[in-house]
């Protein structure tokens, strides 16, 4: 730390007057730096502790939904075991799968516990987008965006979600604000710090290293000032993070069949906005802000343009051969249009806030801003309660929670079970597992001839017999998904058969989209 010695006498060739000008210029260096310290701790804790607040707010009330499934799935294997896995399916996860691995044998594996580390991502993503907006802009321009972000309905949605969506916002973030602080005060530690965050980006979702488009344009931007090293730093920071992430990448170009349900449509492409916001009536204002946005945001509107537009065109322009734009992979373009819009407000509110500096009107800027964000929030409620519905509510999941309070509740002893349907019978299998985790007992999953760590894979192989692996089980509990008025539906007819000779139906209960059959054995 450099000390400045305010008390030393003139140097020689130093005027009288700038000696004794020494001590306040020292003071005033001081102030600033205490300053910008406070604003940056401002700009980053308040969009923060806002975010988390309606991020912890029911986290843990919903039950999980099938890919939240199969991140408890991937977190409980032991590491060999999750190799086996990753050799077939989500090798793209597999930085997530680890840290959820680690996470849970600290934290446990309840609905809460699976989801605050994407609560705790998505709320620092707040924080950093009031960083980087305060960095590129001002204060008033940052924590607006942050406390914007904080109370979107996505953000809200996808931070109470055990999936690596929010790691892949809150990294991106991470990156651009890196490289916006190396921009301005070029140094081989700040590239090093960028370089380290690259990979960060890539594991967290492979898209989000379209980002790096938006980076690039910064650093054109910078070198049209007169900055002629930075190219050179950015382009070695990408090499080095990049090959972090292209053997995981290379691998799953394999697997790439796991998205071919993705066929994206026109009508889904205009639905976009809608789907990254959580709303229209929240879309359709900051969308027309964004918009305005990029004509006031000065240098750094390429950057934040490129930002929020070309990973969605992009992905969707190849969406017939890579599958990859789906809004969720594309969530970490919502922060660029936040940005955007409250770089609009400060700008059209400004000349109001500085016709005078007399109180109260020197505050005027700032009411407005707050007003803004109120109306933000005012607009993203029902957007908020309409996700946490749809989330809670989602059509096609079966109600684990209720068929496994069934089966506790009525099981018996020596219980046998067997799934319908190859596809719905993985998603319940899987499902049930999870809800009775910590069950006493549970009914024995009679059919299975391969476990799916031997597998490799997120459920077991079906090939035991079904009349020798039913020997010796009275009762067995039939599920079938979807729910219908036939028990039998989806069954193999090896099972049909054995069930229908030797068993009769004697309770039937219909939960949302799956059918529970008690089996008893028929004494005719």
């Amino acid at each position: 730390m450099t000390v400045i010695d305010a008390a030393r006498p003139a140097a020689p060739g130093e005027a009288p007057e700038e000696a004794a000008d020494r001590p306040r210029t020292a003071a005033r260096k001081l102030r600033r730096t205490v300053a910008a310290r406070r604003s940056a701790t401002v700009a980053f804790l308040l969009p923060t502790a806002v975010a988390l607040a309606f991020l912890l707010y029911g986290i843990g009330d919903r039950q999980l939904w099938q890919d939240e499934h199969a991140t408890w799935w991937a977190a409980m294997l032991s590491f060999p075991d999750l190799g086996t896995l990753l050799k077939g399916v989500d090798v793209v996860f597999a930085p997530f799968y680890v840290l959820m691995h680690l996470w849970t044998s600290l934290f446990g594996t309840s609905e809460t516990a699976l989801r605050l580390p994407s609560a705790l991502a998505m709320a620092a993503a707040a924080g950093l987008l009031g960083l980087l907006g305060r960095r590129l802009f001002d204060l008033r321009t940052g924590l607006l965006a942050g406390l914007v972000f904080a109370v979107l309905p996505t953000v809200t949605r996808f931070g109470q979600e055990a999936r690596p969506y929010a790691f892949a916002v809150a990294f991106v973030l991470l990156a651009t604000l890196l490289l916006v602080r190396v921009l301005d005060r070029p140094s081989v530690k700040g590239w090093a710090l960028y370089a380290a965050c690259l990979p960060l980006v890539g594991w967290s979702h492979l898209v989000s290293l379209s980002v790096l488009a938006a980076h690039l344009c910064a650093v054109l931007s910078a070198r049209r000032t007169g900055d002629r090293t930075s190219a050179w730093g950015f382009s070695g920071s990408v090499l080095v993070g990049v090959s972090f992430v292209l053997p995981m990448a290379a691998r799953g170009s394999g697997q790439s069949g796991q998205i071919s349900w993705n066929n994206p449509t026109l009508q889904t492409f205009l639905a976009f906005p809608r789907d990254v916001v959580g709303s229209w009536q929240t879309a359709v204002p900051l969308l027309v802000l964004g918009v305005v946005g990029m004509a006031l945001a000065g240098r750094p509107r390429v950057m934040l343009a490129v930002w929020a537009l070309l990973p969605p065109l992009l992905t969707f322009a190849t969406a017939d051969v890579l599958r990859l734009f789906y809004y969720r992979y594309l969530l970490f373009t919502l922060p660029a249009w936040v940005l955007l819009a409250a770089v609009a407000v400060c700008r059209l509110t400004g000349p109001w806030s500085a016709r005078t500096r007399r109180q109260p009107f020197v505050w005027l800027g700032w009411v407005l801003a707050a007003a803004a964000a109120t109306a933000v929030l005012w607009l993203s409620l029902p957007g908020m309660n309409t996700a946490r519905q749809a989330q809670r509510d989602i059509w096609w999941e079966p109600d684990y929670r209720g068929t496994a309070r069934l089966i506790e509740r009525q099981q018996k002893p020596g219980d046998a079970v067997v799934y319908g349907g190859a596809t719905s019978g993985t998603i319940v299998r899987r499902g049930l597992a999870y809800e009775l985790r910590d069950a006493p007992r549970h009914p024995a999953d009679v059919l299975v001839s391969t476990t799916a760590q031997e597998a490799g894979a997120f459920a077991p192989a079906e090939a035991a017999p079904p009349k020798k692996a039913l020997r010796g089980h009275d009762r067995v509990w039939v599920l079938t998904s979807p729910a219908s008025g036939d028990p039998y539906t989806g069954l193999n007819p090896g099972t049909v058969s054995v069930l229908r000779s030797g068993y009769e139906p004697t309770a039937t209960h219909r939960l949302k989209n799956v059918t529970v059959t008690l089996f008893e054995r028929s004494h005719r």
